[in-house]
């Protein structure tokens, strides 16, 4: 067999995997279309920075957009530190198949979950993911997972603008941004460039959650800021989105999560509740 003929063979064995690719990526685009004309309303929550509190902010809106008598699912695509699991009392709760699909978690019926945590043998087992295999598994928990007919998703990304983020965007059509921060300027210069990514791929911005705006004196009952304060509403103005909440730091929060009991369905009580229901309500508002 001459060298000619040889690399021909490969070229068209080539050209056939392509081909193959090819078509798997578009049964897949149209299982991803049919799922989400299923959803009406999106929400990408995001941050420019860690430690913001995004995760708890995605699992209590999740769970208060339920409580008003919503389908909702939540999707994690923190690939790298799932949580949402954890802060809902489902850590090592593993996912089941049927039939080729994805089965999501189901919270006291409330919500339909889907994260990476509940595909791991072991909760301490570390992704150590390139792009393309992130961006397969966001497009796998939107092809191959059984969300059904839902009123809401909640989507928690990571911190940043990298690839869980732009594929959401890319893939989610309209879906909305709630860009969360602290009121320090560190924090808010990484929103800044969460609003211009979000306006770079024609994502709508729901709005600014302000998260840890201040401080009850348990014994005064004065309000302590700690970082600062109105640095989300000055950033709302100026970029011109809405701010949707400022919620107040509270112990409870920190300790609700830890623990795996969500806060806003048993501690709802004191002005971070009541800063959760306002950041609901403004959504909801929209979205009539």
């Amino acid at each position: 067999m001459g060298d000619r003929e040889t690399s021909g063979q490969v070229a068209s064995s080539e050209q056939r995997d392509e081909s193959a690719k090819d078509d798997d990526r578009e049964a897949q685009d149209k299982r991803i279309e049919e799922a989400l004309s299923r959803i009406k309303h999106k929400y990408l929550v995001m941050s420019g920075k860690g430690g913001v509190g995004k995760t708890t902010v995605s699992v209590s809106l999740a769970l208060l957009l339920g409580a008003k008598g919503n389908t909702v699912g939540l999707m994690d695509v923190d690939l790298h530190g799932p949580n949402t699991l954890k802060m809902l009392g489902m850590e090592g709760t593993p996912v089941r198949l049927d039939a080729g699909r994805i089965v999501p978690l189901d919270f006291h019926g409330k919500l339909k979950v889907v994260s990476i945590a509940g595909m791991l043998s072991d909760p301490d087992s570390a992704v150590i993911w390139r792009g393309p295999l992130k961006i397969g598994v966001i497009r796998q928990f939107l092809s191959d997972v059984r969300w059904g007919d839902l009123d809401y998703l909640v989507i928690d990304s990571p911190p940043g603008t990298g690839d869980e983020p732009l594929t959401v965007a890319q893939t989610v059509k309209n879906a909305e941004a709630v860009i969360v921060t602290t009121p320090q300027e560190i924090a808010l210069m990484d929103v800044r460039k969460s609003i211009t990514f979000c306006r770079q791929v024609a994502m709508p911005i729901a709005g600014i959650v302000e998260n840890m705006s201040f401080l009850t004196c348990p014994h005064c009952g004065r309000r302590i800021e700690p970082f600062k304060s109105g640095g989300g509403k000055k950033t709302a103005d100026l970029c011109g989105v809405p701010l949707l909440a400022e919620i107040p730091m509270d112990p409870e929060i920190m300790t609700a999560g830890d623990a795996g009991i969500p806060y806003v369905l048993n501690l709802a009580a004191g002005p971070s509740a009541a800063a959760y229901a306002s950041l609901v309500e403004s959504l909801l508002s929209k979205s009539r």
